[in-house]
């Protein structure tokens, strides 16, 4: 981390020790009635509440001379002029071109490469009404179900988003394969007919080991059914690699295309948003893009004390580096947004989760945190326990739509005040003089109450956001994925890291090639270290029983 901002950091953790100590939220809000007003912003349709953060003016002012001193402007600027901010592969990053429906040059390397964009963007608009309408037909007749086949960018990104707009969909189905576990491919094609079913193959390289084993298989079990002749009609594929497209059977008519400057874990932005654009149109995936790009705008222009992209990074490295918070969870109150956590996990822990700085050197202080979650009150009635009463303290983000998209009763009230009450008793806790009186007018037996009134105490004074739109529109699921991409960007360059590579998935790539070989018996383990060898040992002895 650069000097200043160690400096400044340094200067939060010893006040946060010394003074801010027996600092407590809901003193906060004592102190200032207005606090809501002054920690709050807004941003298109989203509203975000950070006043439930244990944080003063004096701690908030000091991360925001944080955000300078790490030159968050200039990196800012780095990242949105085309530089090459991906530094270990000498990259710009420039997912945020995908989304930018303006009429201006968009300047990479030199090349504006809007042209290129929209070509790409057309294609896929042309081809997906196609499927839809049904002037696009397989050898069966329109289209019923699509096969998207990926993993990681590839998969999580499509998944989430066209779980989360599932109200919208009025296209032909859509199934995922990602895991290279057979079991995940045979129950897809299991659900689907061959004969009005398409295939995605999700790859720039077109060589991914789990994408390309499971497109594999898809291939033999559809020509069984359909024939070779067939393959061209019903198998697409997203990637540049056009030779390896060709061999697999498919015509360059159907191969969309992206860009080395679009990152695997921001690509749903690109072609890779085929499978979402076909569930739920052109229209509503221009919607989503929109969306996002006007959250660039913002990130972009609006005043620190109200840009709540760096505003929600400010307070994650306040809580990982000045309060030593390990994880952080994502709770949304909205089951379309199911998958959420799991696409925020990849998009954080793979860009953040670094132990080397852009100086090359070791950083100084934690970076990324764990991030996890699931949605509503599934949560409450499982891992809650320990966030309420736990001795960790966990930094939660709750997500709540003011309308539902599927309005059934008051279901949506009964859902709302769960997460509001949540917020509220993550905060305020309940005293042991609270509980002891409670008890009291429950009429228990003293010597009962004495040994239960300890067990019911929440220590509260636990950190949430909150987020809170109108509905779950594909404009608004593009402004809230937006929101925490440059949320992490912000982190990273404070903590001084390379947020668009991901080194740490290789060697483990590494090394399943090395040992498939020994895995299927085709070579001896030789001489690996006495754990893989004794396992490779006994997994041929139990595969062989």
């Amino acid at each position: 981390m650069i000097d200043p901002a160690n400096e400044i950091l340094k200067q939060l953790q010893k006040q946060q020790k010394t003074e801010a100590v027996d600092q407590n939220i809901s003193d906060l809000f004592v102190a200032d009635p207005d606090r809501f007003d002054r920690y709050s912003a807004r941003c298109g349709s989203i509203l975000f509440d950070y006043s439930k953060n244990n944080i003063s003016d004096d701690q908030l002012d000091l991360l925001l001379d944080l955000a300078d001193a790490a030159d968050l402007n200039g990196k800012r600027a780095a990242l949105f002029n085309g530089q090459h901010v991906n530094v270990t592969e000498d990259r710009a990053v420039q997912h945020m071109a995908l989304r930018n429906l303006s009429d201006e040059p968009i300047l990479i390397d030199g090349r504006d490469v809007r042209s290129d964009i929209e070509g790409v963007r057309s294609r896929m608009s042309d081809f997906a009404e196609g499927v839809r309408a049904g002037t696009i037909v397989g050898q069966g007749g329109p289209f019923t179900d699509v096969v998207n086949i990926g993993i990681g960018g590839s998969d999580l990104g499509p998944v989430m988003v066209t779980a989360a707009l599932a109200p919208y969909h009025d296209g032909p189905r859509v199934h995922f394969v990602s895991n290279v576990d057979g079991a995940d491919i045979r129950q897809v094609l299991a659900r689907v007919p061959a004969h009005t079913t398409l295939f995605i193959i999700a790859s720039k390289t077109f060589t991914t080991q789990e994408t390309m084993t499971n497109a594999t298989t898809a291939r033999d079990w559809f020509v069984e059914q359909c024939g070779e002749a067939a393959i061209a009609d019903h198998f697409v594929a997203l990637s540049t690699a056009l030779d390896k497209t060709q061999a697999f059977g498919i015509r360059d008519d159907r191969a969309f295309g992206f860009w080395d400057w679009v990152g695997g874990r921001y690509s749903v932005w690109s072609a890779i948003g085929l499978s979402v654009m076909l569930a739920v149109g052109s229209e509503n995936f221009t919607s989503f893009l929109s969306g996002a790009g006007m959250v660039d705008g913002h990130f972009q222009t609006a005043p620190v004390r109200e840009n709540i992209p760096v505003l929600m990074a400010l307070i994650g490295i306040f809580h990982r580096n000045v309060c030593g918070y390990d994880t952080h969870a994502v709770l949304p109150y909205d089951q379309h947004l199911h998958r959420f956590a799991a696409y925020l996990q990849q998009l954080d822990m793979e860009s953040n989760g670094k132990r080397i700085g852009l100086d090359g050197e070791a950083v100084a202080h934690d970076t990324g945190p764990i991030v996890w979650g699931e949605p509503g009150t599934n949560g409450q009635h499982a891992f809650y326990q320990l966030i309420h009463q736990g001795t960790s303290i966990i930094p939660a983000d709750f997500l709540i739509a003011a309308r539902a998209n599927n309005p059934v009763g008051d279901h949506h009230e009964k859902l709302v005040a769960n997460a509001l009450a949540q917020t509220e008793a993550l905060m305020l806790g309940k005293s042991l003089k609270r509980v002891t009186a409670d008890l009291q007018a429950s009429g228990m037996e003293q010597e009962r109450m004495e040994a239960l009134a300890a067990h019911k105490v929440f220590p509260g004074n636990r950190p949430t956001n909150t987020f809170l739109y109108p509905m779950l529109t594909p404009h608004v699921l593009g402004q809230l994925i937006a929101l925490y991409e440059h949320k992490v960007f912000v982190q990273g360059a404070i903590w001084n890291i390379n947020s668009f590579d991901q080194w740490g998935v290789e060697l483990g790539k590494e090394l399943a090639g090395e040992l498939l070989p020994m895995v299927r018996g085709d070579v001896a383990v030789g001489d690996r270290n006495g754990s893989t060898s004794g396992l490779v040992s006994a997994f041929h002895a139990m595969r062989d029983q």
